[in-house]
């Protein structure tokens, strides 16, 4: 079983722009940074795509400060595909006893539970998977699908102002009005840290402001066949913001699959990060930020795309990528009773994962 680091030195995130523009990559990018560095990533990314092929991209990036006059970006990539190795030809009576060899035997206490094998595209285990709930700050990976699908320049710095601390409910925040970042950094935070006034800042700095970016997430949702999904908000405080395990696989699918969203990887998987925060009226400070999912921070298993939530209208949530023995999954878990519970669900699964055939 591999095991995946982040380590928050020389830490270069990147965002993907969409499919049809110049190649190019973003860095997580800080104006503030007092000396100028030149940092390198070399990076394995791997996008399952169904049932056609397997894609795999190895990209090494060189990405110079932004304190440099005319930063650049060089990128290298190679990509191969390699033939889905899926069987086609058995009949539907050995395929359903197959199928049903699959399946995880477990018990989970989560209300609502979704195993999904991305190589033979079948559920391996499901719970109450229709089931509409409020999914909490699981949204802020449609938050980010959505900044990255306008292709806003993530070097361009926002401002927080007194509104993006206010919320539908109270939450805990170490941000303050007056504090500047770039919007990939304040991407980055939402997605690590999900820092709710950082998710309420990337909307109300959208073309046509923030009631246009809770209209574009219904849009997107409905674009990917979401039916039973609604938002109301970009942080996920507010419990209208609506789902169900079934979904919230369709977007984990679409973030797994589309090159768009790369960096939403990149960025919910960082186990810790310094954000240099500029505040002209506070001074300017060091934000240490730490992965608000435990498995990401302990590092002990292969997680790609992930996001957490918790309110106490949706319970704890987490939805997970993982890639054990070679054999993609996602894992959705929704309305836990504890936040103990839900981490002792998804270690449960996972190492069911690893025993498979």
């Amino acid at each position: 079983m591999k095991v995946f680091k982040h380590s928050s030195k020389g830490l270069v995130l990147l965002l993907a722009v969409a499919a049809g523009m110049n190649a190019q990559a973003f860095s997580v990018d800080s104006s503030q940074q007092r000396t100028a560095q030149t940092a390198t990533l070399s990076t394995t990314q791997t996008t399952y795509v169904q049932p056609a092929a397997q894609l795999t991209t190895k990209t090494n990036v060189v990405v110079q400060s932004a304190q440099t006059p005319t930063p650049q970006v060089a990128t290298t990539t190679r990509v191969s595909v390699q033939p889905s190795t899926t069987a086609t030809t058995a009949n539907y009576s050995s395929q359903s006893y197959a199928n049903s060899l699959d399946q995880l035997a477990l018990t989970t206490r989560s209300a609502a539970v979704l195993v999904y094998d991305l190589q033979t595209n079948q559920s391996i285990y499901a719970k109450n998977i229709d089931a509409q709930r409020s999914i909490a700050s699981v949204s802020k990976l449609m938050t980010a699908m959505v900044i990255l699908d306008a292709q806003l320049d993530m070097r361009e710095q926002i401002t927080l102002i007194a509104s993006d601390l206010v919320g539908a409910k109270q939450a805990s925040t170490r941000l303050k009005a007056g504090d500047r970042m770039t919007r990939s950094e304040f991407t980055l935070m939402t997605l690590m840290r999900s820092e709710n006034p950082a998710a309420k800042a990337l909307a109300r700095t959208y073309p046509g402001g923030y009631d246009a970016f809770i209209a574009a997430m219904n849009q997107k949702a409905r674009d990917l066949g979401m039916y039973q999904t609604k938002f109301s908000d970009s942080s996920g405080l507010d419990p209208r913001n609506m789902s169900s395990a079934s979904d919230l696989l369709i977007m984990m699918k679409a973030v797994n699959s589309d090159p768009r969203y790369h960096s939403i990887r990149n960025f919910s998987t960082a186990a810790n990060y310094d954000f240099y925060i500029a505040n002209d009226s506070s001074g300017d400070r060091t934000y240490k930020g730490y992965s608000s999912n435990r498995l990401v921070n302990a590092g002990t298993y292969p997680i790609g795309v992930q996001k957490t939530g918790y309110i106490r209208e949706s319970g704890y949530n987490v939805v997970m990528e993982t890639n054990i023995n070679n054999r993609p999954a996602i894992i959705v878990l929704l309305g836990a009773s504890s936040s103990e519970s839900r981490w002792s669900d998804a270690e449960r699964i996972l190492t069911e994962l690893a025993y498979r055939r």
